[in-house]
């Protein structure tokens, strides 16, 4: 209840800062709740989940589980902080740890599939396929459907699914939920032209005089490419590289510092700073599963969950391996609320394992 205290407290005193509506400013600090947030829903996850009544192979503990993760990335979503949304996605990570069915993943992962086919495919073509497919599921399994009334229904849900996310849900999406700016970082992406661009912009009633310059939305993942490539195997020095050191990199300091790293280190020090964060994963999980409190054991994997989904995101944007979101590379990043609220992570993970012989609950 405290993080979503903090979180709907941003609605009346928030700052906006570069876009985002998510910043509480306090005279010269500012915070940022959505950050703060993971770890009361880290706190609240793992509680749920060790409590005795809590069945999770019901759909009714999935279901609650599930709101306790959702709830606040909805609340983000409507603070126009996308990036740190997405994070609280990583708990899922943990209900699958604790008996969280794989069908869910591999619906998850079909959805992800076709998200991706309706950004690549013609609507038509796709539309086409998804029919195709059907038919066939239907003529291949034609007598497990005699036997069986319902599994007719089943694919006929599945198809209407299908061609709804494809026809209005992922249109909805990216002319309605994301920012303009988030819109065309995926689709640079991709490689290909924003077929929304004319549908999520609000039409200006003034007759325009001229028309606007374009902006270039990949030119910081351009940059950072160059900046990385420029390292080569040993790097060009500490502080010696001409990307970073005469700014050519936006936000270096902050979701793109990993260029800094490889521009000045190379693929040795990249590799090298990989696998400490590998080294520090492996050990988290290490103390994750010499818990005997399932408290303790659910809060150490969900430590691990959101470090990995910083970390994997943050290296995939600066590569252009994924569009940029506006995850910070934890421990590295500037920032004061990323770096209290990984650090206070660690610290309740540490004292947790200090008692690891008792059974919390």
């Amino acid at each position: 209840m405290i993080g979503i205290l903090l979180l709907l407290l941003v609605f009346p005193f928030h700052t906006e800062v570069k876009g985002t509506n998510s910043i509480i400013r306090l005279g010269v600090i500012q915070i940022q709740p959505a950050d703060i947030c993971k770890l009361f829903v880290n706190l609240a996850l793992a509680k749920y989940l060790s409590r005795i009544e809590t069945n999770f192979s019901q759909p009714r503990s999935q279901l609650i589980a599930a709101a306790i993760t959702l709830v606040p990335a909805l609340i983000s979503i409507a603070q126009s902080e996308t990036g740190l949304a997405l994070v609280y996605f990583s708990f899922f990570l943990v209900m699958f740890r604790e008996g969280l069915p794989p069908s869910y993943l591999v619906i998850g992962f079909s959805l992800a599939v076709l998200v991706v086919a309706t950004l690549l495919v013609d609507k038509n073509i796709l539309a086409i396929v998804l029919t195709g497919i059907a038919f066939l599921s239907i003529y291949l399994l034609r007598r497990q459907i005699k036997r069986q009334r319902g599994l007719l229904a089943t694919i006929v849900i599945i198809w209407i699914t299908c061609v709804s996310v494809q026809r209005f849900a992922v249109p909805f999406i990216f002319t309605k939920v994301l920012q303009k700016h988030q819109v065309e970082r995926i689709f640079n992406l991709i490689g290909r032209e924003n077929p929304y661009a004319n549908q999520n912009t609000v039409e200006s009633t003034e007759v325009e005089t001229e028309k606007p310059k374009k902006v270039d939305d990949n030119y910081n993942v351009k940059q950072s490419k160059i900046a990385i490539g420029s390292g080569g195997v040993l790097g060009v020095g500490f502080l010696k590289g001409t990307q970073t050191r005469f700014d050519f990199v936006p936000e270096q300091r902050t979701d793109f510092i990993f260029c800094t790293i490889g521009e000045g280190f190379g693929f040795i020090g990249s590799i090298t700073f990989l696998g400490i964060y590998f080294f520090l994963l492996m050990r988290i999980v290490m103390i994750a599963e010499r818990q005997r409190s399932v408290f303790s054991r659910c809060y150490a994997y969900g430590v691990a969950s959101v470090l990995f989904f910083h970390i994997a995101i943050n290296i995939c944007m600066t590569i252009g391996l994924a569009p940029v979101i506006g995850i910070p590379l934890p421990f590295i990043s500037y920032g004061g609320t990323s770096l209290l609220t990984f650090t206070v992570m660690l610290f309740i993970m540490i004292r947790l394992d200090a008692d690891r012989q008792m059974v919390l609950r």
